[in-house]
C-alpha cells in the first residue's frame, strides 16, 4: 500500500459530483465513436499517471482545466520508472518488444526521444544491467528517470496530426497498466542494438573492383 498522503479535503475545489460530472465532460470525446485509441489517453490511464503525485485528485483537476496543454508528473515513488531513448532507437526497442517479447507499457515520444514507462527501480538496475552485460557501448546513451524525476507527457486532448509537442505513442488506458522490469529492457536494447549494428555492416563475396582493368562488351558474342 502507498505511503503517498491522500488528497487535502480543501484542495477540491468542488463537490464530487461537480467533480465526476467534469470528467464525463472532458473525457466524452474518448467514447464518441465507440472505438480504442491506442494513441489516446483514457479516464481511467490519467488517473494512473496522476497516483505518481503527492495530491492526485488535485492534480487531476488541473489537468482537466487545461486538456490541451502537457503536464508535468513526478517518477518514481512507486508508480513508474521511465526509460528515455533516441527516437529511432526506442523504435528499434519497441519492434522487438512488440514482434519477439511480451510488449511495453505505456511510451510516449517528445522532442526527438523515445519515453517508456518501465516498473519502478528500472532506472537505477537498467543501467548497471548494461555495464554488466558488457552492452553499455553498443546502447546509445539512456536517460533514465526515476525517484526525484520529473518528465513532460502529452495533454488529455488529442493532438492533431502534424501538431508539435509530446504525443503517445502506447496510452495508457488502465489503472494498473502492465509494465516491463529492467531484464525486460535490457532485453530489447540488447536486440534493438544488434539490429542497429547489423544494418551498418555489409559483407560483400566479390573483391573490390580493379579500377584500371579493361572491359569488353560480350553482349554480341557468338
Amino acid at each position: 500500500m502507498s505511503n503517498r498522503p491522500r488528497d487535502d479535503i480543501s484542495a477540491a475545489p468542488c463537490s464530487p459530483d461537480l467533480h465526476d460530472e467534469r470528467r464525463r465532460d472532458v473525457f466524452a470525446f474518448l467514447r464518441e465513436d465507440g472505438r480504442h485509441h491506442t494513441a489516446q489517453i483514457t479516464a481511467p490511464g490519467a488517473d494512473w499517471l496522476a497516483s505518481a503525485s503527492t495530491h492526485p485528485r488535485s492534480t487531476l483537476a488541473l489537468w482537466e482545466s487545461r486538456p490541451s496543454a502537457p503536464f508535468v508528473v513526478p517518477c518514481g515513488g512507486g508508480v513508474f520508472d521511465v526509460v528515455n531513448v533516441p527516437a529511432m532507437f526506442g523504435r528499434r526497442m519497441l519492434d522487438r518488444l512488440w514482434s519477439e517479447g511480451p510488449g511495453s507499457g505505456p511510451v510516449a515520444y517528445h522532442r526527438g526521444r523515445t519515453l517508456l514507462f518501465a516498473a519502478p527501480g528500472t532506472a537505477q538496475r537498467l543501467p548497471s544491467l548494461l555495464e554488466w552485460e558488457e552492452w553499455g557501448g553498443a546502447v546509445p546513451p539512456l536517460l533514465c528517470h526515476g525517484t526525484g524525476d520529473a518528465i513532460t507527457v502529452p495533454p488529455l486532448a488529442p493532438v492533431p496530426a502534424g501538431g508539435a509537442g509530446p504525443r503517445w505513442v502506447v496510452a495508457p488506458d488502465t489503472r494498473h497498466p502492465w509494465l516491463p522490469g529492467p531484464e525486460v529492457l535490457l532485453w530489447a536494447c540488447v536486440r534493438a542494438a544488434r539490429t542497429t549494428s547489423a544494418a551498418t555492416v555489409r559483407i560483400s563475396i566479390f573483391p573490390p573492383a580493379d579500377q584500371g582493368a579493361k572491359v569488353y562488351d560480350v553482349s554480341r558474342r557468338r
